[in-house]
C-alpha cells in the first residue's frame, strides 16, 4: 500500500466454483485508490471489473472466494475480517452502488425506508430524522419529486430511477470510498451528467476516493483520473487518463477504443425501402398511472401523453429521452403488454387495441420485447439453452433436434460461447445475460422487435458486434425495431428515425441525419450537448 493510498489491493486472485471445477475470475490484480481520486476500472463484460469490486466489499456470490492477495483499506486487510466487522465497514466506510438495481432493491419495501434504513442500521440517524434525510438523499441522487418517488415500491419506477436510488443508498453513510459498478448503464445521458457531476464533487470536495466499473468509455474519458484496464481477469494496462486513453500501449486497450460508438461516427442501418409500407402505427397514446394516495386524495401520473409513432418495414425508429419521459411505457403499450388509457395501436392493418385472445397470441409471435433488465426477464431455474428455446416450444416450431440445432446458432449470433448453454443467468455476467435476451427474442424470426435499452448492460466491443448483429438482421430479413435507448451515439449508428420524448409527450421526431445535424428543439441540444466523452480522442 503506498503512503496515499485509501485502498491498495495486492496480488488479487478470485475463483468460482462450478460443476465443471473451479473457475479463475481474477488473476493476481494490483490496483490503488487514493482520497479524492477516481479511478475507472474498464473492460469487457467478464473481464473480472465487477468481482474485483465485490471482493474488496466481501459481497462475493455464491461459489466465489479470495484464494490470495491482499485488500487494504485505510491499512485494514478486509479479506481478514469476519462478516460481522465487514458489515460496519459497508455502508459507513464503503459505499457500493451495484449494478442490477432490479436485484438489489427490497421489491416489497418502498424506496423511501430503504434508504433511511442505511442511516438507522449505522445508528447515524434516529427513525424521524432518516426519513427526512432520505429525501434529501434522493435528490441529490437526481430523482425527481422525492417525496413522491420515496413512497413507491420499486417495480413503480424507471430502470433509471431504481438506479438513482440505489446511489442514493450508497451515499446515505457519507463513505470514504464508494465503489460504483456501472453506476450510470440505465441513466439518460443528462441524468447521468447530473449524477456523475455529484459523484466528482465529493472526490473534489470531501476527498471521497472512487473506484468507477464501467464499459463506458466515454464516462471513464470525462470523468477518471486514471483508468485501469481489465482483460481476462488482469489488469494489462493503467495509467493516468489522458496517456492510457491518447496513448494506449496494450493491444487490447487499442480494440476497445476502436469499438466505442461516437456521434460522429457514420451510421450502419441499411438502406430504407424506396416505398415505405407502414408495419406499426401508434395513435394519440395516452396512459395514467394512480400514485400513492396523498391527504389531498388519489392522484395520476400521466406517463405518456398523447404520442404517435410509426414504423414502417424495414424500419428503424428510435425512441430516447430522460428516464421516466415514457419511452419504455410506450414500447410496452404498443405490445400490448399493457394497455393504453387512449389511442389506437395498428399492427399490419389490423387495429389491436383491443384484441385479446388468439389474436394477441398472433401478435406475441410477430412482435418481440428485449427488456432492459435482463435478469428479471430470464428465469433463474432454466439453462440458457430452454431459456432461448423458450419461444419455439411455446409456438410448437420444429422438433427437438431443430430447436437444439436454432438455439446453437442463435447464440453463435449473439457472440455468446455454446459452453453457456448449459449454464444459468445467476453463473453469467450482466453483458452475456443480455445477449441471450436478443437470442430469445430472435428465435420466432419476428416483424417487429422492441429493443428496450437492449445493449445498454454490454462492453463496448460486444455492443458493436450486437448492433451489427440488428443491422444485418434487418438488412436480410426485413424485420423493423422500435429501439429504445439513452445513448445517442448508439441511436446514431442504428436508426432511421428518432422520436424525442420529454415528461410523456414527443417534443421533436425526424430522420436521423436531420436531427443528429440539425436538431430543432432545445431539449434535443441539451441531450447532444450531455454525451459522454465528446472531447476525448476515444
Amino acid at each position: 500500500m503506498t503512503s496515499t493510498s485509501l485502498l491498495s489491493v495486492r496480488g488479487l486472485r478470485v475463483s468460482y466454483t462450478t460443476r465443471g471445477g473451479p473457475v479463475p475470475a481474477v488473476r493476481g490484480v494490483d490496483l490503488d485508490v487514493a482520497p479524492g481520486e477516481i479511478v475507472a476500472l474498464v473492460g469487457e463484460s467478464g473481464s473480472g471489473k465487477s468481482t474485483t469490486a465485490h471482493a474488496v466489499t466481501g459481497l462475493l456470490p455464491p461459489g466465489g472466494r479470495v484464494d490470495a492477495g491482499r485488500i487494504l483499506f485505510a491499512g485494514q486487510d478486509l479479506t481478514a475480517l469476519s462478516e460481522k466487522a465487514l458489515r460496519a465497514v459497508r455502508g459507513a466506510r464503503i459505499g457500493l452502488v451495484p449494478q442490477d438495481p432490479a436485484v438489489s432493491l427490497n421489491p416489497v419495501q418502498r424506496i423511501g425506508p430503504q434508504v433511511a434504513e442505511v442511516l438507522r442500521v449505522h445508528r447515524l440517524a434516529d427513525r424521524r430524522t432518516a426519513a427526512r434525510r432520505a429525501l434529501d438523499l434522493l435528490a441529490r441522487a437526481g430523482l425527481p419529486d422525492p417525496p413522491t418517488q420515496a413512497r413507491r415500491y420499486p417495480h413503480e419506477l424507471s430502470g433509471g430511477m431504481r438506479q438513482r436510488a440505489l446511489i442514493a443508498i450508497a451515499l446515505a453513510g457519507a463513505p470514504r470510498l464508494v465503489i460504483a459498478d456501472e453506476p450510470t448503464s440505465a441513466l439518460d445521458v443528462t441524468v447521468q451528467k447530473s449524477v456523475l457531476d455529484h459523484l466528482q464533487g465529493l472526490a473534489r470536495e470531501s476527498g471521497t476516493a472512487i473506484l468507477l466499473v464501467t464499459h463506458d468509455l466515454g464516462v471513464a474519458a470525462d470523468r477518471a483520473d486514471r483508468i485501469a484496464v481489465m482483460s481476462d481477469g488482469e489488469i494489462v494496462e493503467q495509467g493516468p487518463t489522458a496517456r492510457v486513453l491518447g496513448s494506449p500501449t496494450a493491444p487490447y486497450t487499442r480494440r476497445l477504443l476502436h469499438s466505442v460508438p461516437r456521434l460522429d461516427a457514420a451510421p450502419i442501418a441499411p438502406p430504407q425501402p424506396s416505398a415505405p409500407v407502414p408495419l406499426l402505427v401508434a395513435e394519440h397514446l395516452t396512459k395514467n398511472f394512480p400514485l400513492p394516495r396523498t391527504a389531498g386524495g388519489p392522484r395520476t401520473l400521466r406517463a405518456v401523453d398523447d404520442v404517435s409513432v410509426t414504423v414502417h418495414r424495414g424500419e428503424t425508429v428510435a425512441l430516447v429521452g430522460e428516464s421516466g419521459s415514457g419511452k419504455s411505457t410506450t414500447a410496452r403499450l404498443v405490445l400490448r403488454l399493457t394497455a393504453p388509457t387512449a389511442g389506437r395501436i395498428v399492427f399490419d392493418g389490423e387495429d389491436l387495441t383491443d384484441a385479446r385472445g388468439a389474436r394477441l397470441r398472433a401478435l406475441r409471435r410477430r412482435a418481440q420485447l428485449v427488456y432492459q433488465n435482463p435478469y428479471s426477464s430470464l428465469d433463474p431455474r432454466q439453462s440458457v439453452g430452454d431459456i432461448v428455446a423458450e419461444p419455439l416450444r411455446a409456438f410448437r416450431v420444429t422438433d427437438r433436434a431443430g430447436r437444439a440445432a436454432r438455439v446453437a446458432a442463435l447464440l453463435d449470433r449473439v457472440a455468446l460461447p455454446a459452453s453457456v448453454r448449459d449454464r444459468r443467468p445467476a453463473e453469467l455476467s450482466g453483458g452475456q445475460r443480455q445477449r441471450v435476451a436478443i437470442a430469445r427474442a430472435l428465435a420466432l424470426s419476428p416483424d417487429l422487435v422492441v429493443c428496450d435499452e437492449p445493449v445498454s448492460a454490454l462492453d463496448v466491443s460486444v455492443q458493436a458486434q450486437i448492433l451489427r448483429l440488428l443491422v444485418d438482421l434487418q438488412a436480410d430479413t426485413g424485420v423493423s425495431y422500435l429501439f429504445v435507448s439513452h445513448d445517442m451515439a448508439v441511436v446514431r449508428r442504428i436508426a432511421h428515425r428518432v422520436v424525442v420524448l420529454r415528461a410523456g409527450r414527443v417534443v421533436e421526431q425526424a430522420p436521423a441525419d436531420t436531427l443528429f445535424s440539425a436538431p430543432a428543439h432545445p431539449y434535443t441540444r441539451e441531450l447532444l450537448a450531455a454525451v459522454p466523452g465528446r472531447g476525448a480522442d476515444a
